[in-house]
């Protein structure tokens, strides 16, 4: 089974995350730098977690006109960073210029080009939250209405909550790669993620990559916490 976990280092220094990497590579698939690491810490940190051979997805959200989003997407690329997101919101035009830049910049570095996720509906936000913004109060409906639009403008991967999961497996084609957060093991005090799932029951609905932060990296021994999640999922596979 290819290893799913892609760890979410949200930790405020480049020292703490280069640590979890050194503990955490040879039992995940890769690791999640996100606005606030990369705040602190700036592309170097991407270059440094690359020197060790580990993969990078880079969370930062892109959301711009069309010009400002193709530049920043080449400016990930040109990092060797394997998947990077832009919000799906931004609309087609954003999303095919997303794509657009980085195939051709992979493609001036002789290097595959970094999968490029549409975010759809955050996991914090539910249909209250959806209403409060001035949009249709059905997560589930807007996700669907996202997803299509980041499919017709050909991006090749989603970000979606577990919960999705499966209706967009229905609706989208095969090789459409679904990256899912709002992984949990738990009942978490004061979660702020709403839409969760297990690790083994997501991956179960159809989930690609499935990105885990607090139940590895705020575990007290986290390689031990990682290994245990993925023997989990290696049982579950086993099982169907």
């Amino acid at each position: 089974m290819r290893n799913p976990i892609l760890a979410a280092l949200d930790v405020p220094t480049a020292d703490e995350a280069l640590r979890l990497v050194q503990q955490l590579a040879p039992v995940s698939g890769g690791f999640k730098v996100g606005s606030e690491l990369f705040a602190a810490a700036g592309p170097d940190i991407v270059r440094r977690i690359r020197d060790l051979g580990a993969t990078v997805f880079l969370d930062l959200k892109f959301h711009d006109i069309p010009n400002t989003v193709a530049r920043a997407v080449a400016a990930a690329a040109r990092l060797d960073v394997q998947m990077l997101t832009v919000h799906a919101s931004g609309g087609t035009e954003m999303l095919k210029a997303a794509e657009q830049a980085a195939r051709e910049t992979a493609d001036q570095l002789g290097q595959a080009p970094p999968l490029v996720l549409g975010v759809t509906v955050l996991t914090s936000l539910d249909n209250d939250a959806l209403s409060q913004v001035g949009l249709e109060p059905d997560v589930s409906r807007q996700v669907r209405r996202l997803a299509q639009l980041a499919s017709q403008a050909g991006l090749r991967g989603l970000v979606c909550s577990p919960r999705e999961v499966a209706e967009l497996r229905q609706m989208l084609p095969a090789a459409m790669q679904l990256v899912v957060p709002g992984i949990r093991a738990g009942a978490v005090a004061g979660d702020d993620q709403k839409r969760t799932l297990t690790p083994r029951e997501a991956l179960a609905l159809g989930a690609d990559w499935l990105v885990i932060g607090r139940p590895i990296c705020a575990a007290r021994d986290p390689r031990a916490a990682a290994e245990q999640i993925l023997n989990d999922l290696a049982a579950g596979a086993a099982n169907r």
